[in-house]
């Protein structure tokens, strides 16, 4: 390939690299022009590259160097607002000033992001200069701005400006400073774009804010109520849980309505404080009225969920029915009681709206730990067994006990400590699968009976196993029917009661 060609094809791409960032010029010296028109020289054209017309121009300023904003006054098609100097800056601390919402400070305002509206514009550079004396305002976009900014300095400096539209590379838009010159400048959009935003923009969308890991509450207990239920759903901590030995699930929490179940703690976590934290995708009313509120359905809310923790503050929030917002997605209105603000909040955050106890109880129906029992009885096939369960050393409880720190008995004679903790292994495997809280007790004898004394909760716990179909077995726990499991894990208790006193091993699969 020819050199002048190479010339050619060099220049075509450092000339688009430069027109990608602003203006440029092509400019050949006098010599190379000469060469060109004679056509002797090979050599490539030189171009020489200016910066955008205008850019670098400081177009908001009251003149000094350290300039403060007093205040700010927008307005755009959303309505005005109005950003006043929350406190001043700090030298000594070397900090600048913050600000808030006049009119909203009753509410919990943004205000880093409040603080753009004021920091933004002051000492805003221009990317270019456009058009100088503009006579046509309509092809910016700012014939009508879509926002009307004034800057008001501690000086006592007012500058005002005009938003127009976003030039052909969006992230540059059209802006004109109201200083009678009718000059348009291209600034870069980020700068301007909080501007068209309405005041919903600038209050945060957290619900509730979660406190630090050090000063987060216990949740005392948290009851839901919905339209879709006929009973509430309440959690209660449950203190027995603190204990180093109390078994069972690892959470702190029990389902106490509509029945007692023990809770998973990866799925109630959620349920139980998920309220702190809870973030909202949108905010519908700020300082909602009365007709606000039941327009939004929450006068007589579809779920209400309340909160109530051990620094004595109870939350309450309050949730409509589930929508369809207009992409598609599902969400509802919610809001804080006694508050000022209805959010829209995902369906998938608002997990009050659909949960059922099964979602978040645990499968286990036996949770006492192995060594806080001081007594069990079981009672089927035929065949009974009496356990009696007792530290080899009361004075001296081993931190992690194990089968030889106990003495235990089977009816009255010694037995070996580890057996017994195998066939409590698999007496605790029994898996509730689902709930049973409309059953009937029935009137005839339990095809199994479990008795077990818990001495670290204070309690005696009575569990009977009865034939429902072929396939599954109520279980009845204190004489109250509460959960189904299948027939075959019965079935196998009762061999394994058998098989107490046999030596033989236990059956761990059904």
């Amino acid at each position: 390939m020819k050199k002048q060609a190479k010339g050619i094809i060099a220049l075509s791409a450092v000339l688009a690299a430069m027109l990608g960032g602003g203006f440029a010029y092509m400019k050949l010296n006098p010599s190379e022009t000469e060469r060109h028109r004679g056509g002797s020289s090979s050599s490539a054209p030189e171009l020489l590259a200016t910066q955008a017309a205008g850019q670098g121009t400081v177009l908001v300023s009251d003149g000094t160097e350290d300039a403060v904003v007093k205040s700010v006054a927008v307005k755009n098609s959303s309505g005005e607002l109005n950003v006043i100097m929350k406190s001043g800056p700090d030298k000594e601390k070397n900090t600048g000033a913050t600000y808030t919402l006049d009119g909203y400070t009753d509410l919990d305002v943004n205000t880093a992001m409040v603080g753009t509206l004021a920091n933004n514009a002051n000492g805003m550079q221009a990317q270019s200069l456009v058009a100088e004396g503009c006579t046509d305002l309509a092809k910016y976009g700012l014939a009508s701005p879509s926002a009307e900014v004034e800057l008001t300095y501690e000086s006592g400096t007012k500058v005002k400006f005009f938003i127009g539209d976003a030039a052909p590379s969006s992230d540059i838009t059209y802006l004109m400073v109201d200083d009678g010159r009718k000059d348009v400048y291209t600034v870069n959009t980020s700068t301007v774009a909080n501007y068209k935003n309405s005041s919903k923009d600038f209050i945060e969308k957290t619900i509730l804010a979660k406190p630090s890991d050090e000063e987060m509450p216990n949740v005392e207990s948290l009851r839901i109520e919905r339209e879709d239920i006929d009973y509430d759903i309440l959690i209660k901590y449950d203190r027995d849980k603190t204990d180093a030995h109390a078994g069972g699930t690892s959470s702190p929490h029990k389902l106490v309505e509509p029945t007692d179940s023990y809770l998973t703690v990866e799925k109630a976590t959620d349920i139980i404080s998920g309220m702190f934290g809870l973030y909202a995708s949108d905010i519908r009313t700020l300082h909602c009225t009365e007709a606000d509120i039941a327009e939004a359905g929450l006068d007589k809310p579809f779920c209400k969920v309340t909160m109530d923790c051990d620094d004595g503050k109870s939350h309450v929030l309050l949730l409509g029915k589930v929508f369809a917002d207009e992409n598609g997605g599902r969400c509802a209105y919610g809001m804080l009681e006694g508050g000022k603000v209805i959010y829209i909040i995902d369906e998938s955050s608002a997990k009050w709206l659909t949960v059922t106890p099964s979602d978040i109880c645990s499968r286990i129906m036996i949770a006492s730990y192995v060594w806080n029992i001081t007594e069990l009885s079981v009672n089927g096939g035929g065949e009974s067994a009496e356990f009696r369960i007792e530290p080899k050393d009361k004075d001296n409880f081993p931190d992690s006990p194990k089968s030889e720190d106990f003495n235990v008995t089977n009816n009255g004679k010694e037995f070996d400590a580890e057996r017994y903790r195998l066939f409590y292994s698999f007496l605790i495997s029994a898996n509730a699968e689902e709930f049973a809280l409309d059953a009937p007790v029935p009137s005839g004898e339990p095809e199994v009976s479990v008795t077990i004394k818990d001495e670290q909760m204070g309690r005696t716990m009575k569990y009977d196993f009865y034939e429902d179909t072929f396939m599954r077995s109520l279980i009845v726990i204190d004489g109250k029917s509460k959960y189904y499991c299948t027939k075959s894990y019965v079935d196998t208790l009762k061999e394994n009661i058998k098989r107490i006193s046999t030596g033989e091993d236990y059956i761990t699969t059904w």
